[in-house]
C-alpha cells in the first residue's frame, strides 16, 4: 500500500479534504497502477478535481495519464466531480450495472434532493467477479449492496487489501464500522455485504470515509456481531 509519503508501486491513497454540502468533508479517492497508466478510484464531488490533480503529480503523473475511472457507487461526495474530471482526461468510466442510470443521468440519485451533479457517460457496467490487471496484481470487483443499489468494493487478493468504498467506514469511534445507517437506505442488504467481506482474506482496507485501516477480516467480522446486539 502505497501513499505520497510512502510510494510503493501499486496502490496509493489520496486523501483530501473537499467542501460538501457546506461542510469540510474528509475523503479518500484511490490510485491504482497498471501497466496502461493509473486508474482513479472514486473521483468526489465537484471542486474535487484540483485535489486529485495535486496528488496524481507528486506520484509523477498527469490527469491525463488517467485511462480508467471506476466509481464504487454514484453518491455525489464520490461521482458529482467525474463530468469536470472527463473535461480533462479521455478515460473510459466503469461502475456496476445497477449503479450506471444514476451516474447518466437516467435515474436521479436515490440520495439527492433534486439538486445533482452534472451527469455523465459510463463506458462499461461491471458485475462482480470480474478482474483487472494492475501492478498489485489483479484487483477484483466485489458486489456489496446496500449502501446503494449496485455498490462495489474492490479487493487486492495478492495483497489482502480492500478497497472498501462505502461498504465500510473508518471515520467514527472504532477503528471501521460498516456504512452509516443514516446515508443507507437497504442496512440489512448492507450489513449482509459486510459479513461477505469478513469471509474473504483481508488484511488492511481503505475506506474513502477514513483512509487506511491495519484490520481485516476479523475486525470485519466484528462489525456484524455488534449490529445484532
Amino acid at each position: 500500500m502505497g501513499t505520497n509519503e510512502n510510494r510503493e508501486a501499486g496502490v496509493h491513497a489520496l486523501p483530501i479534504t473537499v467542501d460538501y454540502g457546506g461542510r469540510a468533508l474528509p475523503i479518500t479517492p484511490t490510485l491504482v497502477e497498471t501497466e496502461r497508466g493509473p486508474i482513479l478510484i472514486d473521483v468526489g464531488p465537484e471542486g474535487a478535481v484540483d485535489a486529485v490533480r495535486t496528488h496524481l503529480r507528486s506520484l509523477g503523473y498527469e490527469l491525463e495519464d488517467i485511462w480508467l475511472v471506476l466509481l464504487t457507487h454514484h453518491d455525489g461526495d464520490h461521482a458529482g466531480g467525474l463530468a469536470e474530471l472527463l473535461e480533462h482526461v479521455d478515460a473510459a468510466v466503469a461502475t456496476h450495472r445497477n449503479e450506471a442510470p444514476y451516474v447518466t443521468g437516467k435515474r436521479e440519485p436515490i440520495k439527492g434532493d433534486g439538486d445533482r451533479y452534472p451527469p455523465a457517460s459510463v463506458d462499461l457496467e461491471l458485475t462482480g467477479g470480474v478482474r483487472i490487471p494492475t501492478l498489485a496484481g489483479p484487483m477484483e470487483v466485489v458486489d456489496t449492496p446496500g449502501h446503494s443499489p449496485g455498490h462495489i468494493s474492490l479487493q487486492f487478493p495478492e495483497d489482502g487489501l480492500l478497497l472498501a468504498g462505502d461498504a465500510l467506514v473508518a471515520d467514527g469511534d472504532g477503528p471501521i464500522d460498516g456504512p452509516k445507517p443514516e446515508f443507507t437506505p437497504n442496512m440489512d442488504r448492507a450489513l449482509e455485504s459486510v459479513a461477505d467481506l469478513a469471509d474473504r482474506d483481508i488484511e488492511h482496507v481503505v475506506c474513502f470515509h477514513g483512509g487506511y485501516v491495519d484490520c481485516g477480516s476479523e475486525a470485519i467480522g466484528e462489525i456484524t456481531e455488534t449490529h445484532r446486539d
